[in-house]
């Protein structure tokens, strides 16, 4: 099996960041002078095949996922090391072809995510190049990177997954043992008990889970899909504050970040129309990707249309943290002991071609 490529690379870009405030005031007299704050973002790494997902461990350890979107990918998870790329956990979860069982090897992983506990959870919606969920195949991993071995897999049935699902992303409450899904094939969450075993899908109707309708629009084009036809993409990012208490998420061809107190969305006694009377609308933000707290209720969120990490107050306040050409389609997040903000760039609106590789940039976030 081949291994991944990609090079490490430390160069330093220069960015414009709106951090505090765009323009300040001068310390004396009526006049105002701007001023431009311009911290470096740093390349962390580069690859030619597409990546989405990114995660840290406590250790410093980085994983990046490969969705199946097309015949270039050879794999679908693996560790950046300081050689290069190396498959993950091993070569032969990542060997899966049409002859191999969907249920013990990786079929097409959008995400990557490492809960409080330091386990890696790797979600497989198992739909390459959205043809479709191979049957048997949609399912979250957990696991051990101490010891590099699975130790939990969670399969999702029909009950579960619809033939057109793409679930996106996830986040692990590993106090309560819960895990939460973003469909953004079809719209919807599915909330996994991790204890028991069994998951359920909620707000499948809802407005907050489906798409509204909004263009991208990058360089002034609106994202199409290759064939031309317009994209609706549903739930995507998703994110837990630091207590767990609610969760965030966004629809991608989408305006409004929602939130949900997670007591509601564990509870099974609830209709859904119940359910859906405890959204609540957070911010208008425009399409929005993915999505990162810090420690401190600092929201992270891509800004497709800026090519920017946008920073969210914990006031509701939305900010600039870096803006930078660099930042083609920032897609997902994941943060370094060290107080860094890590960011794969998928380039997705370039379509199958671009003439860049796909990068993963850090910048350091706020203190």
């Amino acid at each position: 099996m081949p291994l991944l490529l990609s090079t490490l690379r430390s160069t330093r870009r220069r960015t414009w960041v709106l951090g505090l405030a765009t323009c300040l005031a001068a310390c004396s007299g009526s006049s105002r002078k701007e001023r431009e704050f311009t911290p470096l973002l740093t390349e962390v790494a580069h690859s030619p095949n597409q990546w989405t997902g990114i995660a840290i461990t406590q250790g410093g350890r980085l994983f990046v996922c490969y969705p199946r979107w097309s015949d270039k990918i050879t794999g679908s998870v693996a560790e950046v090391t300081k050689t290069g790329l190396q498959f993950y956990p091993d070569n032969t979860w990542n060997a899966y072809d049409s002859t191999i069982s969907p249920r013990e090897s990786f079929v097409c992983v959008q995400s990557l995510h490492v809960d409080a506990g330091d386990f890696l959870w790797i979600l497989d919606p198992a739909n390459p190049k959205f043809a479709g969920v191979v049957d048997g195949g949609a399912k979250l991993v957990k696991i051990d990177p101490q010891s590099n071995r699975v130790t939990q897999q969670i399969h999702f049935g029909k009950d579960v997954i619809r033939p057109d699902s793409y679930l996106n992303d996830v986040r692990v409450d590993a106090g309560r043992n819960v895990a939460y899904l973003t469909d953004s094939g079809v719209g919807g969450l599915v909330v996994v008990d991790l204890t028991r075993e069994t998951s359920r899908r909620v707000l499948d109707n809802h407005p907050s889970t489906h798409s509204d309708s909004t263009d991208i629009v990058i360089d002034g084009k609106p994202w199409r899909r290759p064939d031309g036809s317009r994209p609706y993409l549903h739930a995507d990012g998703i994110e837990l504050d630091s207590t767990g208490q609610y969760l965030y998420y966004h629809a991608l061809n989408g305006q409004t970040l929602y939130r949900i107190e997670t007591q509601y969305l564990r509870d099974s006694t609830l209709t859904e129309a119940q359910l859906g009377q405890r959204v609540e609308s957070v911010i208008k933000t425009g399409p929005v990707d993915g999505m990162f707290f810090d420690r401190k209720g600092n929201l992270y969120l891509s800004g497709l249309e800026q090519k920017a990490l946008l920073w969210l107050h914990p006031d509701n306040r939305l900010d600039t943290l870096v803006q930078s050409t660099d930042l083609q389609w920032p897609d997902s997040f994941a943060a370094s002991p060290d107080g860094y903000l890590y960011a794969t760039t998928s380039q997705i609106h370039l379509g199958p071609t671009p003439p860049n590789p796909y990068r993963i940039y850090k910048a350091k976030m706020q203190q």
